[in-house]
């Protein structure tokens, strides 16, 4: 009996952020009943950021796109393949209609996992997502591009550990030992 080459199996969870000129606003520290005071701006330009992030390794992938949708998707997952071309990758999604088009051609290296409908709450990758716009908040851009480089800077700037300590939840990891 021949035996099949056993693959390393990787866990990812892959999402996408919209990322535009209008301010990010979070909470400030300021005295007992005094408002926080910051600017704002209202440009209604954006781009999405498609990712995928390792939760036990805090390895990471991602792209950059003008729109969501399954054409969009598909050369993500071929470029997710390409990035780790040896394993199996198991990568935890949403349920998002362009995830799920007939059109889409799964890589055979890939496998995707869909989370429970309306549940943001069960991907790590959401915890990522508010630290990346955290640390844009209350920054103002004249231009996308500009506000693309920041991100870029910030991606670049990021270090597994941080990843590991955002996204590596107890929770995930005992589930993942067991298979």
């Amino acid at each position: 009996m021949e035996r099949k080459e056993s693959r390393k199996i990787r866990y990812w969870c892959q999402d996408e952020t919209r990322l535009g000129l209008k301010t990010i606003e979070r909470k400030r520290i300021t005295a007992h009943g005094v408002k926080p005071i910051g600017k704002v701006q209202w440009e209604f330009v954006a781009y999405y950021l498609y990712g995928i992030i390792e939760p036990s390794s805090g390895d990471n992938f991602f792209l950059e796109f003008s729109h969501l949708d399954s054409d969009c998707f598909q050369v993500f997952l071929e470029q997710v393949s390409k990035h780790s071309p040896n394993c199996l990758n198991i990568i935890q999604l949403d349920q998002g209609k362009f995830h799920q088009s007939k059109n889409l051609k799964i890589p055979e290296n890939i496998l995707l996992l869909f989370q429970p409908p309306a549940s943001p709450e069960l991907n790590p990758i959401e915890r990522f997502w508010q630290y990346i716009k955290d640390e844009l908040s209350w920054n103002l851009y004249e231009e996308l591009e500009e506000l693309k480089k920041e991100v870029r800077t910030i991606l670049t700037k990021i270090t597994p550990k941080t990843i590991i300590s955002l996204t590596n939840w107890d929770y995930l990891q005992k589930a993942l030992t067991v298979v």
